[in-house]
């Protein structure tokens, strides 16, 4: 049989058939020799040992499309940041880093603002239009309203995605309400791995329909970009690109030059201040890497 790894907790590996089971496996000996180990998102090839108690063996791991480190998942189509407009306050540095970290992995994203019905006057618009500006594709919605439900439903349909950002912006209730057996599939497992049902502490997978799989991860209170060289960090900034052949310099990094078209933008505002700044962050933060 095939099926894809939507949990694994403790050793087990649980396998969703892609119709309506899921068996509780254990990997072969023959991965720890090969030194590969499965990940969540992995389309596996496993044997049932016990039907009546949906338990299996993983025999074999099909090839992956991908692989992410953090959260460790293979096999992922996209990648749904929610942040939450307000309550709490969004974190834009965190975002960015997020945005900056799924570029280099070659992932592609969807933003949602969560919770604008209790958001400020303006803050929901203000936070689409500067990402929209930058190139993302952004969704305002609200998951006690179902505000933004129908178009997310759309984003995700036919694809493997991952949910992520920080904790208490209505990641979970989003995921409950995109599949709402997911809650009662979590409390069934549950029953073997002993966790809480409404806190996520490992990633996992929830089938919401043939081909759509979302993926719920633990929250995020800060992201580290890594083994990327600093010069190349405006190569994650797309809004940038339009402006750089009227840089003065060949190699500009848009922050101590003079005759910077980058930053004739971020005066004229063309480019959003919070993202220029965080920028200038994440740029310092890569040189003292690389000196140290």
């Amino acid at each position: 049989m095939t099926g894809k790894i939507i949990r694994g907790v403790g050793g087990f590996y649980y396998v969703h058939d892609r119709v309506s089971e899921i068996y509780e496996c254990r990997a072969r000996g023959i991965f720890r020799n090969r030194k590969i180990k499965p990940l969540v998102g992995d389309d596996v090839e496993f044997e049932v040992t016990h039907e009546a108690d949906r338990e299996g063996n993983i025999v074999d791991i099909l090839p992956r499309r991908n692989a992410l480190i953090r959260p460790a998942v293979a096999n992922v189509g996209q990648a749904l940041l929610v942040f939450a407009a307000a309550e709490p306050e969004p974190n834009l540095n965190l975002l960015d880093r997020f945005l900056v970290t799924l570029k280099l992995q070659g992932v592609p994203v969807v933003i949602c603002f969560n919770k604008t019905k209790i958001a400020r006057d303006g803050t929901p618009e203000t936070l689409a239009e500067t990402y929209r500006n930058a190139g993302y594709r952004v969704i305002l919605a609200d998951a006690l309203t179902g505000g933004g439900l129908a178009e997310i439903r759309a984003v995700l349909a036919g694809k493997t995605t991952v949910l992520a950002g920080p904790s208490g912006v209505g990641k979970s209730t989003l995921t409950n309400l995109i599949q709402p057996g997911a809650g009662m599939e979590t409390g069934a497992v549950s029953e073997k791995i002993r966790r809480g049902r409404h806190t996520t502490r490992h990633s996992e997978l929830f089938f919401v329909e043939p081909g759509t799989f979302v993926m719920d991860t633990p929250g995020f209170s800060t992201v580290f970009v890594e083994k990327l060289e600093p010069e190349r960090l405006q190569d994650c900034f797309p809004e940038f690109a339009p402006f750089v052949p009227d840089c003065r310099f060949l190699g500009c990094v848009h922050i101590g030059e003079r005759e910077c078209g980058v930053k004739t933008a971020l005066a004229d505002g063309r480019i959003a201040a919070s993202r220029y700044e965080n920028y200038k962050l994440i740029y310092e933060e890569l040189k003292n890497q690389r000196r140290y």
